[in-house]
Order: C-alpha cells, then structure tokens, then sequence
C-alpha cells in the first residue's frame, strides 16, 4: 500500500516561495526529487511586476524543448498553477528561469508516494 506524505519543495527555506533570479539556463533549482520515492510536485507562480513576464521550467533536464515547461505569468497575476501534480523520481531536479529577473516567486509543496 502507498504511503503519501506532504514536503516542502526542496529548494524553499521553511516552505517560503522561492524567488526566481536567474534569466537563463541552468535556472534556480526549485525541488529535487527523491531518489527512489514518486514525487507528485505542485508548483505555483506569483508575478509581482505590471508586465506579463515569461517562465521556464526545466523539469527533470535543460535541454530544451524536452525538458522544458514555458508558462507566461501575467501581471500582477497570483498563485498561477504552473505544474499540477506532475511526478519525478531518480533525484531530477526541477529548475526555474524568468525572462525578467526578481519578478517571478515560485510556490508549492510536493506529495512523496513511498
């Protein structure tokens, strides 16, 4: 039987949002994942400026397109659903950048399936 249980995104401080500050791959790193447990990752975006600002996410790899996930977070626009539930394993590592650097703040928490 299944055991879930509720993290804080691996690259948060005591499960505050994470700011994206980096414009360019390799972006912030966000989470990684357990190596060998299924984490189902929630992922949420917060866009501070008055502009729409582009962000990608390099999920598990990035290289793009395959490990790229492109989202535009309009402005001003709050807890945006960026990644819904999607699920890593093997310590993949889920990274971030914005095209406008210090606008973009990532939200979120993990369900780890032992």
């Amino acid at each position: 039987m299944a055991t879930f249980s509720k993290e804080i995104l691996s690259g948060s401080t005591d499960g505050l949002g994470i700011k994206v500050t980096q414009t360019a791959t390799a972006g912030d790193t966000i989470h990684t994942a357990h190596a060998t447990a299924q984490d189902e990752i929630w992922l949420y975006a917060v866009n501070t400026s008055g502009a729409s600002v582009k962000l990608t996410i390099e999920w598990g790899e990035a290289t793009a397109p395959d490990g790229n996930i492109e989202y535009t977070v309009d402005a001003e626009d709050g807890l945006k659903v960026i990644i819904p539930g999607l699920v890593l394993t093997n310590s993949k590592v889920v990274k971030a950048f914005a095209a406008t650097r210090d606008l973009i703040v990532i939200h979120g928490f993990v369900n780890r399936i032992t």
